[in-house]
């Protein structure tokens, strides 16, 4: 499974080059011509270059490895990138503003073990298409709001994570007000509320230019690091360009422009 949220910069004019870089197999398999679709074959073509056949079934089935499909998908990324910087100025100024040649690069692929997700943009001034996860060891329907969801955590373990361009819940009401049937209050403080409420908090930031990988319930951050990364905290950066693309940002630390 592959999934890519956001666009590829300068489609238009690194598309030729981008097709006729990969191998015959994956240039054969492509249906359509959207960015996304060849982005897959970029990475099926680095998993093929690495030494791994993405149309195999690896031993035990184990899947190729989470340390594997994440070097794939940064080789991915990088000659994305390696191939938008070699058009051509002319081509740059294109229209009356120029060509835009950034990239919202929000991509989640997995072999069936592991799952890589990434929080990309081509830039050091804009930030990227937001991107959230939540664990918890189950996702159950509220009893009192039928269709409304929660994350529900009883212990430490995560039996199940999920990751989204937003976050699923809202909830930010009184615990009281979510209290099953012969809860009291005293109980909230003794360890129910972890299990019988859902808050924004719930959901944590992937941030901008980083990595998630997820395997056997456990949640790795990694920092994808090129000229584009900026590793202090508090760089601010705008959300105008994501927002122009349609896609939603983070909140916190963010101007609009």
């Amino acid at each position: 499974m592959f999934m890519h949220n956001g666009n590829i910069g300068g489609w238009k004019h690194v598309k030729r080059n981008l097709c006729m870089g990969v191998r015959e197999r994956w240039f054969s398999s492509v249906g359509g011509s959207t960015d996304s679709e060849w982005a897959f074959a970029l990475f099926l073509d680095a998993l093929d270059r690495m030494g791994y056949d993405p149309d195999s079934t690896p031993l035990n089935d184990t899947g190729f490895g989470h340390g594997v499909l994440r070097k794939a998908m940064l080789a991915t990324i990088k000659r994305i990138n390696t191939l938008i910087a070699e058009i051509p100025d002319k081509e740059r100024k294109e229209g009356e503003e120029g060509l835009d040649c950034r990239s919202l690069l929000n991509f989640a692929v997995t072999d069936g073990q592991s799952i890589i997700c990434t929080r990309y943009v081509s830039s050091m001034t804009d930030e990227a298409a937001s991107l959230y996860w939540s664990s918890g060891t189950s996702w159950q329907e509220d009893k009192l709001m039928k269709g409304r969801f929660r994350m529900e955590r009883r212990d430490k373990g995560a039996d199940i994570v999920l990751v989204a361009s937003e976050p699923l819940t809202f909830e930010r009401g009184e615990p009281s007000s979510s209290l099953p049937k012969g809860a009291s209050p005293l109980d909230l403080h003794t360890g129910i509320r972890e299990i019988i409420t859902s808050r924004t908090d719930d959901w944590v930031i992937v941030p901008t230019n980083s990595v998630l990988t997820i395997h056997k319930q456990a949640v790795m951050i990694h920092p994808i690091i090129d000229e584009y990364y900026n590793p202090n905290p508090s760089y601010t950066r705008s959300t105008g360009f994501a927002v122009s693309k349609g896609l939603n940002t983070t909140e916190d630390k963010q101007i609009s422009g």
